[in-house]
């Protein structure tokens, strides 16, 4: 059986913090419960870009500049990198509607955590549509770097809740909106402002639903909770959700069943990758060289062919091959950006494409 990848355990106990934080979001008895969401949705953001940086091969620990290759260290433990440097790391765009998303989160933490508990009702109130997005981002990268097969939607259920039915409620709702402290207020207006209207109007950043009550349908594989994509619906059905203030956005995720090498590559796609990224030839002969000089996987004919780094390839028993992550792939790409990096991992002289 392979090792499992370095970076697997960081990944599952960032699965675990989120799914803990949605559980203290939904839970009514908690009097806390949006301060736990914020701190929970935190580290889970946390330990996902760790993963990804482990497996990437990207160094997220400090450095003491005042010594050559000396951590900087935490009760002996080396100092890694805190949220807002891995998000400067994975986004270098700032207006980026995921990252302003996760910036508001980080900001609020530290306000959460030290002074306003009893602002925690409110707060979920306003930055509902936020939390969402906060949690929907998650889903998109988690998914998107680690496989469909990781998916939130196997493990979370919708929750039951009562919506604003009444006219009652629904003034009830928007006069406690009100309450939020005045430098809560200030905080999250200021932020907004400086956003612009491209990043606060996105639904990366505030997410947010208009709900419709059906009648209950006799079909026993109906679902209670449906997403109909807009390339589904008629002109007229447009027209209505743009009355109902969706402003013609329909939001839906589409859901892929489990492929074997979901995400992986094979040694001439990784190394088409590699090639595209380089000022200089990358071929077959310098991709062996490679994953030789690295010990990425072993050589043909190796007694133990599973024995390779699970951070970079994976062999797949059934047909023999390699698979190669992207993770790799941005490695190779990054070392060899230059012609020092080339030659280290190659043992081969760069020369520049014609």
């Amino acid at each position: 059986m392979a090792r499992p990848p370095r970076w697997q355990a960081t990944l599952d106990a960032s699965i675990e913090e989120v799914c803990l934080a949605v559980r203290l979001y939904n839970d009514p008895a908690e009097t806390r419960s949006f301060e736990g969401f914020v701190v929970h949705m935190h580290l889970a953001w946390l330990y996902l870009l760790h993963a990804e940086f482990i497996r990437d091969g990207v160094d997220y620990r400090y450095w003491d500049d005042r010594y050559k290759k000396r951590l900087l260290r935490v009760d002996g433990e080396p100092k890694l990198w805190e949220l807002e440097r891995c998000a400067k790391e994975r986004w270098t765009d700032p207006t980026d509607p995921m990252a302003a998303n996760l910036r508001l989160f980080i900001r609020l933490r530290n306000r959460l955590e030290h002074r306003h508990a009893h602002a925690d009702a409110a707060l979920m109130l306003n930055l509902a549509g936020h939390s969402h997005a906060l949690l929907i981002n998650y889903e998109t990268e988690l998914t998107a770097g680690f496989g469909a097969d990781r998916s939130l939607a196997l493990r979370l259920r919708v929750p039951l809740f009562v919506g604003t039915f009444t006219s009652q409620g629904e003034h009830a709702l928007r006069q406690f909106r009100k309450t939020l402290p005045t430098d809560l207020n200030g905080l999250l207006t200021d932020y907004f402002t400086d956003l612009g209207d491209k990043v606060t109007n996105d639904s990366r950043f505030e997410f947010r639903l208009r709900a419709t009550v059906e009648l209950a349908p006799k079909d026993p594989d109906a679902v209670a909770i449906q997403f109909t994509h807009l390339n589904d619906m008629t002109d007229d059905e447009k027209a209505a959700v743009e009355r109902m203030g969706h402003k013609g956005q329909v939001i839906i995720r589409d859901r892929r069943q489990p492929i074997s090498g979901m995400g992986m590559l094979s040694g001439k796609a990784a190394t088409d990758e590699v090639q595209a990224g380089l000022p200089y030839r990358f071929n077959a002969n310098h991709f062996t060289a490679a994953y030789k000089r690295l010990n990425a996987r072993p050589g043909r004919g190796a007694p133990d062919p599973d024995h390779t780094n699970p951070d970079w390839c994976v062999y797949d028993e059934p047909t023999g091959w390699y698979r190669y992550t992207k993770g790799y792939v941005k490695y190779l790409t990054k070392k060899c950006g230059t012609p020092e990096g080339f030659e280290e991992v190659t043992g081969l002289k760069a020369r520049r494409k014609p």
